[in-house]
C-alpha cells in the first residue's frame, strides 16, 4: 500500500537558522499518526510547510503520490487537506452555522449532509447553531474548528494541539470523535498531551530540534519511552 501522505527529507530555514532538518515520515490511508515533541521542536513549522503557509527549503511532500510542495494553500485544501490550527481561528462574529457553511461553500459544497455528520460528532454544535462563535467556551470553539475542517470532506485531517486549553470532559468528546474518524480519513495529530496521543495513535513520530528523533507503533509508545521526549 502506497502512503497517503509522504514527507521526504524536508528542510526549512528561517533566514540563517535551520528549523527542519531532513524530516521524513509516511502516513497511510485511514491511520492516525501522532507527531510529538517539546515546544520548539519544529512541529508547527512542519505543519505550516505541509499546508503551504511556509515554503520548504528542500525536500518532497506527496499526497497520494502527487508532489504538492509547490502548491498554494487553497490548492492543498481543495485536494483534500483539512487543517485545524493551534488557536482554532474560528470566525468569532459569525454563528456556529455560518462558520460551518462558509467552509462548505469554500469547497463548492452545499454542506447539508456534511453539517449533519458534524453535528452527530459534536451535538453541542447543533444545539448552538445560532450562537456567535466568539460566545462559545474554549472547548466548544475547538469542536467548531474541527467541525469546520470536516465540512470540506477532507481526505487528510491535520490537527495542531486540539486539547490545548480544553476542559477534560470535552477532551474526551474530541478523543471519541477522532477515534470514530479513523479508518475513514487519515489523521495527522500534533499533540503534547501524551495519554491523548497514545490512545489515538496507530503510529508516532517524535521531533527534536527539527529532526526525527524516534518513530514507531502507537501501541509501543510506552515500551519505547516516548514520554521522555515530552518531559521538561
Amino acid at each position: 500500500m502506497s502512503p497517503h501522505l509522504e514527507v521526504s527529507g524536508l528542510i526549512h530555514h528561517y533566514g540563517g537558522a535551520q528549523s527542519l532538518r531532513g524530516v521524513s515520515f509516511a502516513l497511510n490511508q485511514g491511520e492516525c499518526l501522532a507527531l510529538l515533541g517539546r515546544n520548539g521542536a519544529g512541529k508547527t513549522t512542519l505543519l505550516r510547510c505541509l499546508t503551504g503557509v511556509y515554503a520548504a527549503t528542500s525536500g518532497a511532500i506527496k499526497l497520494d503520490g502527487q508532489e504538492m510542495g509547490a502548491w498554494p494553500s487553497h490548492m492543498r485544501s481543495r485536494a483534500g487537506v483539512g487543517y485545524v490550527p493551534q488557536g482554532r481561528e474560528i470566525f468569532s462574529d459569525l454563528t456556529v452555522g455560518e462558520n460551518l457553511q462558509i467552509a462548505a461553500k469554500a469547497h463548492g459544497l452545499k454542506g447539508t449532509e456534511a453539517e449533519r455528520e458534524v453535528v452527530q460528532l459534536f451535538p453541542v454544535l447543533g444545539e448552538m447553531r445560532g450562537r456567535r462563535g466568539g460566545d462559545l467556551s474554549g472547548g466548544q470553539q475547538q469542536q467548531l474548528a474541527i467541525g469546520r475542517a470536516l465540512m470540506g470532506r477532507p481526505k487528510l485531517l491535520i490537527l495542531d494541539e486540539p486539547t490545548e486549553g480544553v476542559q477534560p470532559n470535552v477532551v474526551k468528546q474530541i478523543e471519541h470523535a477522532i477515534a470514530s474518524l479513523k479508518g475513514r480519513i487519515s489523521i495527522l495529530l500534533v499533540e503534547q498531551y501524551y495519554d491523548f496521543a497514545r490512545t489515538l495513535a496507530d503510529r508516532y513520530v517524535v521531533l527534536e530540534r527539527g529532526a526525527v528523533a524516534a518513530s514507531g507503533l502507537g501501541a509501543d509508545m510506552e515500551r519505547d519511552g516516548v514520554n521522555r521526549f515530552l518531559s521538561i
